[in-house]
């Protein structure tokens, strides 16, 4: 039995169980050892698979009743396209959901292609353009920023003339979010920035500072949105 197959047959196994599991029984079950079931669940674990371990004399795994592994039949070609555009998403704001789900496709990727996607994958390198700031905000808060739906208080970093930051320069602002903005080399933030009255896109690696305030923004008029993207270019910062 391969890799994968085992791993949904132990995910089925533990649905279907009135009682936990142990290790040797897995493995009794499925013909292999303690310790491959044993990296079998670490590995379903890391991709977030519910399982969890009980303990005491009649403890072993467990899985919540209402989880189910969807089958995944990607050809090599295809998990090699989602496996780069996630590793794409290193330095974004969605870095941290963008590992989660690396795992899990590789959790489940069929045993044949892992090795050749996996060398692949080796001979790719991103380098970006622009570093993240010191002292700038964890690019994974801002996913959970923007779900949050509140105004925004961020501390930005100005910009000299020829668009370099500016570290001795800091405006505060209050920004009701819209949404996120990826434009040449940078995410960009956007949201309606009370000081200027106006969309803004604010470079994530110049905010040094934010704070969700207890305030949920307005609604505001979705067209205006769209008709600043129509114009937008890397030059129209805040």
């Amino acid at each position: 039995m391969k890799r994968a197959e085992r791993q949904y047959a132990l995910v089925d196994i533990l649905r279907g169980a009135r009682r936990p599991w142990s290790a040797a029984r897995l493995a009794g079950e499925l013909g292999v050892s303690s310790r491959t079931i044993e990296r079998d669940i670490g590995s379903l674990q890391l991709a977030g698979v519910p399982i969890y371990a009980d303990h005491g004399a009649t403890g072993g795994y467990s899985i919540l009743r209402e989880y189910s592994l969807p089958p995944l039949n990607l050809s090599a070609a295809e998990s090699l396209a989602i496996l780069a555009g996630l590793a794409l998403l290193e330095s974004s704001p969605y870095q941290g959901a963008a590992r989660r789900a690396r795992a899990k496709i590789t959790a489940v990727m069929n045993e044949e292609h892992r090795g050749p996607v996996q060398q692949i994958l080796r001979t790719m390198h991103v380098i970006d353009a622009v570093a993240q700031t010191d002292g700038a905000v964890s690019l994974g808060m801002l996913s959970d920023v923007i779900a949050a739906r509140r105004v925004l208080r961020i501390t930005y970093l100005g910009e000299n003339k020829d668009g370099s930051p500016e570290r001795t320069t800091n405006t505060v602002r209050d920004v009701e979010t819209m949404g996120l903005l990826r434009a040449d080399d940078a995410w960009l933030l956007i949201g309606w920035c009370r000081l200027r009255s106006a969309i803004r896109g604010f470079r994530i690696e110049r905010i040094t500072h934010l704070e969700i305030l207890d305030e949920v923004p307005p609604a505001r008029d979705p067209a205006l949105l769209e008709t600043d993207l129509a114009r937008w270019s890397t030059r129209r910062l805040a």
